[in-house]
Parts: structure tokens; C-alpha cells; sequence
């Protein structure tokens, strides 16, 4: 018998198997293994942003900076490649400015006890100024490693291919399965979410929890700027705008709870997936604006909302019954 609390996710998938098959009966050529590796292609850098917001959620929290931390890392890369930096250094160098940008707001969320909104939206702000105090324009990436990673494609069998970047988002998800649901770190996440006065009251690392939540999504979003360095070749401080709506939006219709407490990296990657077929599908039909996607996206969010507020509703019912 299916549990009740696997209910999100099993929704999710349905989703996402219906549209794709809806879309491989009207089109033609939609219908195969390359369109579905082209999601991933496309959308390498959103999971990966959209993992890390998952761990936000679930802990109780949002995280609104991940696409200023984006542009940020885009901008900082491009300027130290320009000035002759090696990629070997900056790589290394722009996650650990995103890890310390992301545990500086989850210290300040903790400690000071100013919501998670505030304190990110904040961030947002700041990240994204500084964009434009490094360049007001964009700076193209030529190194060669960075291009050379651009345009390597990883064979598959049946002539299918991936890109760098999916193996670094698939491996970003691997490890966040791993740490969610088979370490300590995960459990206390999950514990905190659910009630941070009950976590207090076991002896939970309230405080080293919230701050690697945030942590860890800065380092998240400054690994998806990489990515996302890879897919543009450029440094601008318009890229990713509206990219943390993007990953809340794929973490929400992963059958994540925006309450806390309960959810699925599994989830985030169908909600991602989700995103991505629904622009596939656009781009197939050819005569809708892109906005169309953003309109489909927004009516998605709407129904998993009601579905999470039923859900919630009945799982409380339960409780009170017991």
C-alpha cells in the first residue's frame, strides 16, 4: 500500500510523465531519449539552486538570494578570468565566497531572530549591487577551460548525449539524497523544520543546523553560477534574474511543504523537470511566447499549494483524532 506521506511525490512524477506523454503524442519527433536528456541540459543549473532551496524549505525557511548569488558568481568569474586568474583557483574561490555568503544570513537568522525573508531579501539586494560595482556590462569568458567545458559533449548509448554540467548536477543530487536522508545533518534539517521549539527541546544543534541549511545553499547557488558560467561563457549582473522563483517554484511541485518539515530532494528534481518540459513543449509548438511558460508554472503552483494545504488539514485532522 502507497503511504500517505509519499503521496506529494508520487503526484509529481505522475505529472510529469502525463505532460511528457501529451506532448510526445502531438508532436512529432518529442517523443525521445535526446528531448528528455535536453531537460536536463538546459536546466543543470536550476537543480542544482533548487536542491539547496530544498533544505531552506525544508528547515522553515527561503532563501531569495540564490539568483543574485548567481549573477555575483558569473561576474566575480568573468572579472578574475579576464585579469588572468586560472579557473583552477576561481572555481574553488566563488563557492567559497557563495558557502560564506549563504552561513553570514543563516547566523544572522539565527541570532539576531529576523525572518528568513528579510534577512534574504536582503541579500538579494546585495549581492546584485555588487554586480554592478564590479561591471555594469557584460564581460565575455574566452579561457579555455571554461569554453572547453562549454562545448564537451558525453556520449550515450543510442547517439544521445549529455553535458558536463548534468554530471555535476547529478552528482550535486546524489550527495544532497545522501545527506538528507541517511545523515544527521539531514534528520536535525528535517526536526527543525518540523518544530524549531521541539528541536530546542531535544538538544538539537539549533544553531550549526540553520546556519549549514543557508550554508549550504549559498555554496548550491554559487556551484549553479558555475554551471550557469559554463552555459552563458559570460558575466552580467542581469543573468538568473527571477531564478529564485524558479527554484521555489520546482521545490514546491516536488511536493515539498513551504511550512517545513516535510519533503523530497527526489521531488525538487520532477519539479525541475516538470519546468523544463513545459518550455520544451512551448518551444515544439512555436506560436506561444514564453510567457506562456511562466503562466503554466504559476497555475501548477497554485494547485500543489491547495494539495499541500489539504494535505496539512488531514495530517492534522489525524492528530487530533489520535
Amino acid at each position: 500500500m502507497l503511504k500517505r506521506q509519499h503521496m506529494p511525490i508520487v503526484v509529481t512524477v505522475a505529472l510529469f510523465i502525463l505532460i511528457f506523454i501529451a506532448g510526445s503524442f502531438r508532436y512529432t519527433g518529442f517523443f525521445s531519449a535526446q528531448v528528455l536528456l535536453n531537460l536536463l541540459i538546459d536546466n543543470a543549473f536550476l537543480l542544482i539552486v533548487a536542491i539547496g532551496m530544498t533544505f531552506v524549505i525544508v528547515s522553515g525557511g527561503i532563501d531569495l538570494s540564490v539568483g543574485s548569488v548567481i549573477a555575483l558568481t558569473t561576474m566575480i568569474s568573468a572579472t578574475l578570468l579576464q585579469d588572468g586568474w586560472p579557473a583552477g583557483v576561481v572555481i574553488p574561490l566563488v563557492l567559497f565566497i557563495g558557502a560564506v555568503f549563504g552561513a553570514g544570513m543563516g547566523a544572522i537568522i539565527h541570532y539576531f531572530k529576523i525572518q528568513p525573508f528579510i534577512v534574504t531579501l536582503a541579500g538579494m539586494f546585495l549581492a546584485r549591487g555588487l554586480c554592478y560595482v564590479i561591471s555594469t556590462n557584460t564581460i565575455t569568458i574566452t579561457d579555455p577551460f571554461y569554453t572547453s567545458v562549454a562545448q564537451t559533449k558525453v556520449s550515450l548509448p543510442g547517439g544521445t548525449f549529455i553535458s558536463i554540467s548534468v554530471l555535476i548536477a547529478l552528482l550535486v543530487f546524489a550527495a544532497a539524497f545522501y545527506l538528507a536522508h541517511y545523515t544527521r545533518f539531514g534528520r536535525n534539517t528535517y526536526a527543525l523544520g518540523g518544530s524549531e521549539q521541539s528541536a530546542v527541546l531535544m538538544g538539537l544543534p539549533v544553531a550549526r543546523t540553520k546556519v549549514g541549511v543557508y550554508m549550504f545553499s549559498g555554496f548550491c547557488s554559487a556551484l549553479g553560477g558555475v554551471v550557469f558560467t559554463f552555459y552563458m561563457l559570460s558575466g552580467y549582473g542581469l543573468h538568473a534574474i527571477g531564478m529564485e522563483l524558479d527554484a521555489i517554484a520546482a521545490v514546491v511541485i516536488g511536493g515539498t511543504l513551504l511550512t517545513g518539515g516535510f519533503g523530497y530532494v527526489a521531488g525538487t528534481l520532477f519539479g525541475v523537470l516538470i519546468q523544463g518540459v513545459i518550455q520544451t513543449i512551448i518551444s515544439f509548438e512555436g506560436t506561444l511566447s514564453s510567457w506562456w511558460t511562466r503562466i503554466v508554472i504559476g497555475l501548477l503552483l497554485f494547485l500543489f499549494i491547495v494539495l499541500q494545504k489539504l494535505f496539512s488539514s488531514r495530517q492534522l485532522l489525524q492528530k487530533r483524532r489520535a
